[in-house]
């Protein structure tokens, strides 16, 4: 239900309505359907496609259970999915890659989402180039996704984001391609890091088992950005 008040709302151009009630979707579902029910030119406006596509999808963990069940929820989730919402291409990359195993589809489905500036996406994105060692130009624009993401200092926060989806979202269902010797970035003779990324990665993990302050600091300190996405690769195919 909506209200139209007599005031001079009637007469702001629908794209500044539009530009408002984008602004008020990146902050949460709840603000956009308040926004929405508060007058007719609002309701109007968060019909958009670019709406959908922006307004912010709350992490797994803080998804409210009964969404999946409600009808409405439903079609707005898949109205959201249809503008191409970067969080949601995100979440479906992740099943077509680790649980259906169509690659193709996921790799396309998280191109578009980096695209729209997601960083979880292109982090998973780079790992998936990486991984490729048939096609070597892939596995250097996967290594440039890296840096991208390592100069704007996104690394930690998005395998993080990776670490929650697959782990939250479909705990054991989740199958992660396997590492093999062919995969490593870093190929430079000079290197004095080069080959020991999964010996620091095995004990950064026991170090973790065990609860030790050891655990922290994963490859942040090396000063090889090749073998620093060795590391990742080796986090990475090890998140569930």
């Amino acid at each position: 239900m909506t209200i139209d008040c007599c005031s001079n709302i009637a007469f702001i151009p629908n794209d500044i309505w539009e530009a408002i009630t984008i602004k008020v979707a990146t902050d949460s579902i709840r603000s956009l359907c308040s926004l929405r029910m508060s007058c007719k030119a609002a309701h109007d406006a968060g019909e958009a496609d670019i709406v959908h596509r922006s307004v912010s999808i709350p992490p797994p963990h803080a998804t409210p259970w009964w969404w999946c069940l409600n009808p409405e929820a439903k079609r707005f989730f898949d109205r959201c999915m249809a503008a191409g919402n970067p969080e949601l291409l995100f979440r479906e990359a992740l099943r077509e890659l680790f649980i259906r195993r169509n690659e193709n589809v996921g790799i396309q489905m998280l191109n578009s989402a980096s695209r729209r500036g997601h960083a979880a996406a292109k982090y998973a994105m780079s790992m998936m180039l990486m991984l490729r060692t048939d096609y070597n130009v892939e596995k250097q624009k996967g290594l440039e996704l890296y840096r991208e993401l390592d100069a704007a200092g996104l690394l930690a926060g998005s395998n993080a984001r990776c670490f929650s989806i697959l782990t939250v979202s479909w705990p054991g269902e989740v199958q992660m391609p396997r590492l093999e010797e062919q995969h490593t970035v870093c190929a430079s003779p000079t290197c004095s890091t080069r080959g020991h990324m999964p010996l620091l990665y095995d004990y950064r993990r026991r170090a973790a088992e065990r609860n030790s302050v050891h655990a922290f600091g994963r490859a942040a300190h090396i000063p090889c950005i090749q073998c620093r996405a060795d590391y990742d690769l080796q986090a990475f195919v090890n998140l569930p």
